[in-house]
């Protein structure tokens, strides 16, 4: 055992701050034997464990009552390793011996605990003050770990939140993510960022709040596009005084805030003052205001009225696949909805799923007072004390039977229902494609990770490889890399060269870093793809795609036979003219070939190929910027330290140049409409 921590080292295990005094439960928690909760068999899982297997199960047991003589009988996390030192299952328990001496009963466990108990060789723990405390260590040791065994949060990304920024005299509305750390009035969270922006869009046209960055604001000599469509009010031109200015900022907060139905009556009355006083154009202006706040909240669906602060959750399960539909609801209005489909066993129970699914969901974000669930959860008195004690404020976890709340959980329901059906759709359809690629390419297996490589430059500088990944459930976003090349003996364009370094440094990593693969090579043959498993988090690729032809394929078979790695390799070439439909594919030890015009094949590796590209050449444009950030505009033919002074001078910033249009650009002394072309056609490449 690598150390059994006390209490005082919780904070270092955990990586999160806790009060320092003890918190007490507002209820009484009743002892009970820990044994007794433990996941019970279901009777067509229970199947005996044979051969080896029986053999790897009593390892197992035996290390676990090893360890359990050593563990503390009091609250805490325990973690279950294998014998690679990887992170099997992590828990919390009130009284941790108790719950890992359950573990090696002799029967009444179903096969997946089992299976987990025969990969056990050692456990660790970490002991906390209180059960509260376990359970946000548990939550945030399981999203940093990723342990196989536990129900695991996919697609955890931070919500957008709308700002409105407190320290300019005219204050600024915008998209936000992160730390809150700019002064202002932060409203959210909206579950995407297609939901704020045009949020953010219905609000400047029914506020007229700027949108453009300090410094753009402040070099304006005259109203930009925004004003002259009527979704701004040019405060940076004075075409609006402070003091009007002032108001639709405070109206902004207030309709934010909750209180819309009075902003919109004080909207309504005055509209009709400036009706009776004949003044048609005044009211046609809050004639517009009036019908973008209106558009807001007909976008929002459903609008309860006795819900001010919520987040509701639903969950449905359904071919051994689980889909949790989030909504959230602030100030009385739906600020949209997510779903989302954590990895589980499809033994586990909707419960089960629901309670660790939201013990990592609030792990890092802020808790509303109010969380309404589908599914009644197990300790849910303990996970309200412990998001309570994280937010500093009471929060009820309820289970609505009836009424308006009830109808919120329904209408969650029926949208996780959809969700999932969707899911198995597109799961059904990208397996078939996996099938035929398989076929098509002569894999011995149907690929669950695919990566795709591709290179991207202007004549040599700011080149970048770029790593995609798909599988059963499509693009995996999270595993994208992006390889800056560093090495000074390549000739500038030699994209063999490029390739070769992209996967040398890939592989070279993969095999440093994956104990699980060094498992799998043999003394006597190549490393190979991972054989058949129930896994799918192998970082192991089962084929490589290569945006190119025979020469990125000879490269390619160079560094995986120097490292010993024999994974399947598919070239894709271009068709003349660059012509989509027409590529020809290169594979070992056959002849290159084309796949027909409508082959589904063709359209789903052209996919996979155009991602690659894409994600290649945004990453190569983000390196080309930082450099020019380096070395100025120079770089831009016709401009000089003159002509970049002025422009800076004009604009404030390099961001604002970007943002600027042509028209913008010869406003500048010196710059003439040839050289804004130019300069506009830097930053926007392919601009007509």
């Amino acid at each position: 055992m690598r150390g059994l921590s006390t209490s005082a080292r919780f904070a270092k295990h955990s990586g999160m701050s806790v009060p320092k005094k003890d918190i007490e439960p507002e209820i009484d928690i009743v002892e009970e034997d820990e044994e007794s909760s433990l996941p019970q068999a279901h009777e067509s899982e229970a199947a005996p464990v044979e051969g080896r297997g029986r053999e790897s199960l009593a390892a197992g047991r035996d290390a676990i009552l090893r360890f359990a003589k050593l563990a503390p009988s009091q609250p805490g996390v325990y973690r279950m390793i294998d014998a690679r030192g990887d992170v099997l299952y992590v828990g919390k328990a009130k009284n941790v011996k108790n719950r890992v001496r359950a573990y090696a009963r002799p029967a009444g466990l179903d096969t997946r605990i089992e299976r987990m108990i025969a990969a056990t060789r050692a456990l660790e723990f970490v002991v906390t003050r209180t059960e509260t405390e376990a359970l946000l260590l548990e939550a945030n040791l399981i999203k940093r770990l990723r342990p196989r065994f536990n129900v695991l949060l996919r697609d955890d990304k931070s919500f957008p939140y709308i700002l409105i920024t407190s320290d300019h005299w005219a204050p600024q509305i915008l998209k936000h993510r992160g730390a809150r750390t700019r002064p202002g009035h932060y409203f959210g969270p909206f579950a995407s960022v297609w939901a704020v922006n045009r949020t953010i869009n219905a609000l400047q046209r029914a506020f007229l709040l700027r949108s453009c960055s300090d410094p753009f604001f402040a070099s304006r000599t005259r109203p930009c596009l925004l004003h002259q469509i009527k979704r701004c009010s040019a405060p940076c031109t004075n075409e609006i005084d402070f003091g009007e200015y002032a108001a639709l900022v405070r109206e902004a907060n207030a309709f934010l805030s909750g209180r819309s139905k009075a902003v919109k009556d004080e909207l309504a009355g005055e509209m009709e003052k400036a009706s009776q006083a004949l003044d048609f154009e005044r009211a046609a202006v809050y004639r517009d205001r009036l019908a973008a706040l209106s558009a807001i909240q007909a976008h929002q669906g459903v609008n309860p009225r006795g819900v001010e602060e919520a987040d509701v959750f639903a969950i449905h399960q359904q071919g051994g696949f689980t889909c949790v539909e989030v909504f959230f609801f602030r100030t009385g209005q739906n600020w949209g909805n997510r779903a989302y489909f954590p990895k589980a066993d499809r033994s586990i129970s909707p419960g089960e799923i629901l309670a660790a699914f939201l013990a990592q969901f609030y792990d890092d974000k802020p808790c509303p007072r109010l969380i309404l669930i589908s599914h009644d959860i197990e300790d849910r008195a303990l996970l309200a004390e412990a998001l309570g004690t994280k937010g500093g404020h009471k929060i009820e976890v309820s289970v609505p039977r009836r009424g308006e709340k009830r109808d919120l959980i329904e209408h969650a329901l029926a949208n996780a229902r959809e969700a999932l059906g969707r899911k198995l759709a597109e799961t059904s359809s990208q397996e078939r494609l996996l099938r035929l690629l398989a076929e098509t390419f002569g894999l011995s297996r149907t690929p669950r990770r695919i990566e795709v490589y591709d290179n991207s430059h202007i004549q040599g500088t700011n080149a970048v490889g770029a790593m995609i990944v798909a599988g059963p459930e499509g693009f995996r976003k999270k595993d994208y890399r992006k390889f800056n090349i560093r090495s000074a003996e390549l000739s500038p364009g030699d994209d063999f060269a490029m390739m070769r370094e992209v996967l040398t440094r890939r592989f070279k990593r993969l095999l440093a870093e994956a104990p699980l693969l060094s498992v799998l090579r043999e003394e006597t043959e190549p490393f190979r793809a991972r054989p058949d498993s129930d896994e799918d988090e192998s970082p192991c690729p089962d084929v490589v795609l290569l945006d190119g032809g025979q020469g990125q394929l000879n490269a390619a078979r160079d560094v995986l036979a120097q490292l010993g790695v024999d994974i399947p390799l598919v070239a894709i070439a271009k068709g003349p003219d660059r012509d989509a439909g027409r590529e020809t594919f290169f594979v070992p030890g056959r002849d290159s070939f084309k796949l027909p015009p409508r082959d589904p094949v063709l359209y789903f590796v052209e996919r996979l190929r155009d991602e690659a590209h894409r994600f290649a050449v945004g990453s190569h444009r983000a390196r080309r910027k930082r450099d020019l950030r380096e070395a100025g505009l120079q770089e831009i033919e016709g401009i000089g330290p003159t002509r970049k002074r002025a422009l800076l001078h004009h604009f404030g910033t390099l961001k604002a140049i970007e943002r600027a249009s042509v028209t913008d650009l010869m406003q500048v002394d010196g710059v003439s409409a040839e050289t804004a072309r130019r300069v506009y056609e830097f930053f926007h490449e392919g601009a007509p």
